[in-house]
């Protein structure tokens, strides 16, 4: 995800400090992976010198100023023109999982460990995924559902490709 357009789409909602565009990032998209402050202030920063955003008014704060960050036309037609493309689909043709199991093969290392190990932590994480699923809104569960999703399709192909082992191997150490 972009973070920039995501805090752009955040401030066409409505003018922010940088603090509440951080919780609400966070609270939205950061699961398991919240913004740092400085993340948040930098590319505040790098939006207002592309005359993206722009300061409305200063606040005294207990630390430093607040600034209360507005959109400008020129950064909702940015994110106007983001939300109306499709994302790429990601073909995945090249995936770590796939190499790994192929290098573990060509350097005659236990490939099928490797795909037990990998498939255990799958069916951890899906474990996770489903408790959140069941004990969070309906924001948590549609993340969780997206990865499950992800997830039960890598467990397809590691199963595939513990089927396919030894034909693999034949391949690939050619």
């Amino acid at each position: 995800m972009t973070v920039p357009l995501t805090l752009l789409g955040l401030l066409e909602r409505e003018p922010s400090h940088g603090y509440d565009l951080k919780r609400d990032y966070d609270a939205y998209f950061g699961r398991g992976k919240p913004l740092s402050f400085g993340q948040v202030y930098s590319t505040l920063s790098r939006l207002a010198r592309d005359g993206k955003v722009v300061i409305s008014e200063v606040e005294p704060g207990e630390g430093p100023d607040r600034k209360r960050y507005i959109i400008t036309d020129a950064g909702a037609t940015e994110v106007d023109a983001w939300l109306t493309e499709p994302v790429e689909p990601e073909p995945h043709l090249q995936t770590t999982l796939f190499a790994k199991v192929t290098l573990a093969l060509m350097l005659g290392r236990p490939a099928e460990e490797y795909l037990d190990t990998q498939r255990a932590a799958h069916l951890r994480r899906m474990r996770e995924l489903t408790e959140i699923k069941r004990t969070g809104g309906l924001v948590d569960a549609l993340l969780a559902d997206h990865g499950l999703f992800h997830l039960e399709a890598d467990l397809r192909w590691i199963e595939l490709t513990a089927a396919r082992l030894d034909t693999l191997a034949k391949e690939v150490r050619r």
